[in-house]
């Protein structure tokens, strides 16, 4: 197979400005992403989709290709991330390159890593039934058991889970929001990076945060330093 990989770096981040190249641990957000693609050595080629002069310049500074800009169409806040693939693929098809599968790699993603990257791309391999791989990670409290404010009161939302024990009720995952891993023929069949045919790749917690504002950044920080003074440890070991 050949695979691509697209970190997808807008610029027009309101709620941290500059969010994608802001400094992570010691270096720009969005490097984590493509050095871990660049790692892995599965991709044929690493590249950014961005409308900005300053990600693209710091893209290709550690190693992707920013071969065209976004376009307008695809930076705006309503724009999907299917949308920037088609328009990535269209890009490449229109200059005779052509892939079986792609990559989604979002640049606020500092736990992604070669591993994983890996990992999900042999699951894909190995299956021609399997359409796309997704990091997900459980709820840390089923929802199931999840709770409502009518007229300012509690009240169970599921009120027949009320007694059941956590382990008798079916777990439930949310996306990670790190990367999707997804055969092209099914993206342009479903339109849609989680279609039939998907299957989970599972995450711990503490290699997952959402990253909205700034104390979710705050948190990020802490989960990655804290995941990599445990394995800088167990190689002292």
């Amino acid at each position: 197979m050949s695979s691509i990989a697209v970190v997808t770096a807008r610029g027009g981040s309101k709620r941290i400005p500059k969010k994608n190249i802001r400094d992570f641990c010691g270096k720009p957000i969005i490097a984590y992403s493509i050095e871990a693609a660049l790692e892995s050595g599965i991709f044929d080629e690493v590249m950014v989709s961005t409308d900005s002069d300053e990600i693209a310049e710091t893209a290709i500074k550690y190693g992707a290709k920013v071969p065209f800009k976004r376009s307008g169409n695809t930076s705006g806040d309503f724009a999907t991330t299917e949308d920037v693939l088609f328009e990535v693929l269209a890009m490449y098809k229109a200059q005779g390159r052509m892939f079986d599968d792609v990559c989604c790699i979002y640049p606020t993603a500092p736990f992604v890593n070669a591993k994983k990257l890996r990992d999900a791309y042999m699951i894909l391999k190995d299956d021609p039934d399997i359409n796309s791989v997704v990091p997900v990670v459980r709820f840390s409290f089923p929802p199931q058991r999840g709770m409502v404010c009518r007229k300012g009161f509690l009240a169970y939302q599921y009120p027949e889970n009320a007694m059941k024990r956590s382990q008798d009720l079916e777990p439930v995952f949310h996306d990670c929001g790190q990367f999707y891993f997804c055969r092209i023929k099914a993206l342009e069949e479903y339109r849609d990076l989680i279609c039939p045919g998907c299957v989970p790749l599972e995450m711990p917690e503490e290699e997952v945060q959402d990253i909205d504002n700034y104390s979710d950044w705050n948190m990020a920080e802490l989960k990655f330093r804290m995941m990599n003074d445990t394995e800088n440890k167990k190689c002292l070991e």
